[in-house]
């Protein structure tokens, strides 16, 4: 499971975290970042075999060819397996910048793309030694990482947030940016792009940054290299295998997880790289494969702790540019990731998730204070995403355990004339 790898593994006080891939959430509790034990899974020689079947994963292969024809795919070592049904989940690969790809071996020798348990293990130990780091990428990630290694690292750390090239609407950073934070936060921002230059109304401004490591987090390139020997089309907008809203490429080859750029029926043609949606659209494509025949329905959600004590939830379409409306209140200590932890029992929130949408909503009875001044004590609140008048995305800052509200509102896709009445519903008025 990904997302440990940039929150809570970076929090842990055990000096063998890095070896042990165990971590502690927010209340305590102690789990490890792997989906299954060793034990849950069957070798592949014995899964034609197994009495009661089972999860096999062959290692060290790679998929280089699909026989969509004759139902088959070729391995590397030019192995065939066959199938009736397939699915496929190939997710993405981090993308990285030219600019970086272009400044020679030095450069990107001491640069890390962020993706797997290997780049933690390497970021870890080069957050001990050096003196500066440099992030780039305001996204999640980036800014989850800028938090983390901000408390690890003994020198400076230093975010960059700006557009790195071309990317489509939800895979681009500044499509799933956090809103501006409240207070403070232990990170240092910059507003452009890195070794680079940036385009303002006064032209182009020359940038240079010097630093001892790169990390760059500037979103994911879906791995979609099946495409032309399987003769499956990819989304020229937003990238991945394009597929209907049963998540069908073909009438037996399913997609599901980052690499799926599927038909949402209530917001559009989209794709998301989220561990919510990973896990959703995978329990959808599976169920689909054994003749369910159940449309894109139920809205993933996805999350960000920048630290135990400051943290957002988000659904729908988040993109930055979109028009937004704002409502915000003072938080309580009772509004931060490790209370919503000890809550729910869960640090992989939407673990805890239910696909059952709130039904009726009580508003809260505190009235909104209306026009006030956003000051740094207004730690919480909520942030509408608007298409067409219409709210088509929802960030929750430092509340929690509302999703099935917001899962509400962007379902029925209704005009608001008020949204300080609406964001009544999620209670962020009440102490």
């Amino acid at each position: 499971m990904r997302p440990p790898l940039s929150k809570e593994l970076w929090f842990s006080d055990d000096p063998t975290v890095t070896d042990t891939l165990r971590f502690k959430q927010w209340n305590g509790k102690e789990r490890s970042i792997y989906f299954q034990p060793p034990s849950f899974y069957i070798s592949p020689e014995e899964l034609a075999v197994a009495p009661n079947g089972g999860v096999a994963v062959l290692t060290g292969r790679k998929v280089v060819h699909m026989d969509v024809r004759g139902n088959k795919v070729q391995l590397d070592d030019n192995t065939e397996i066959s199938y009736d049904k397939c699915l496929i989940a190939t997710g993405g690969v981090p993308r990285n910048m030219q600019v970086i790809e272009r400044a020679g071996e030095e450069v990107m020798n001491r640069t890390t793309l962020f993706r797997k348990v290997e780049d933690f293990k390497v970021l870890d130990m080069v957050s001990r030694s050096v003196k500066s780091i440099t992030i780039v990428g305001g996204g999640f990630l980036g800014s989850e990482l800028a938090c983390a290694l901000g408390r690890r690292c003994p020198g400076e750390v230093r975010q960059l947030q700006g557009r790195a090239g071309p990317h489509p609407p939800e895979g681009r950073p500044r499509g799933t940016s956090p809103p501006p934070p409240r207070g403070k936060t232990p990170l240092m921002r910059e507003p452009c792009s890195v070794m680079s230059s940036r385009s303002s109304r006064c032209g182009r401004v020359p940038l240079q940054v010097i630093t001892d490591h790169l990390v760059a987090a500037v979103g994911l390139e879906p791995s979609v290299d099946l495409a032309k020997s399987a003769g499956l089309e990819v989304d020229a907008d937003f990238g991945g295998y394009r597929v209907n809203a049963e998540l069908q490429a073909r009438s037996n080859i399913w997609v599901a997880g980052d690499a799926a750029c599927f038909y949402d029926i209530r917001l559009g043609r989209r794709r998301v790289e989220h561990h919510d949606h990973a896990v959703v659209s995978g329990r959808l494509a599976g169920e689909n494969m054994t003749g369910a025949n159940k449309p894109y329905w139920h809205q993933s959600m996805f999350w960000s702790d920048l630290g135990p004590d400051v943290g957002y939830e988000a659904i729908g379409i988040v993109d930055s540019s979109l028009p937004t409306v704002g409502v915000f209140a003072k938080a309580t200590a009772k509004d931060t990731p490790r209370a919503a932890t000890e809550k729910s029992g869960t640090g992989i929130r939407s673990e805890s998730e239910t696909e059952e949408v709130a039904q009726s909503p009580v508003a809260s009875t505190t009235p909104a204070p209306p026009s006030l001044p956003q000051k740094d004590d207004y730690g919480k609140g909520v942030i509408f995403y608007l298409r067409d008048k219409v709210v088509v995305g929802i960030i929750l800052w430092n509340v929690f355990n509302r999703m099935p509200i917001a899962r509400k509102i962007i379902k029925d896709g209704e005009e608001h004339a008020d949204l300080n009445e609406v964001a009544k519903l999620f209670n962020i008025h009440e102490d």
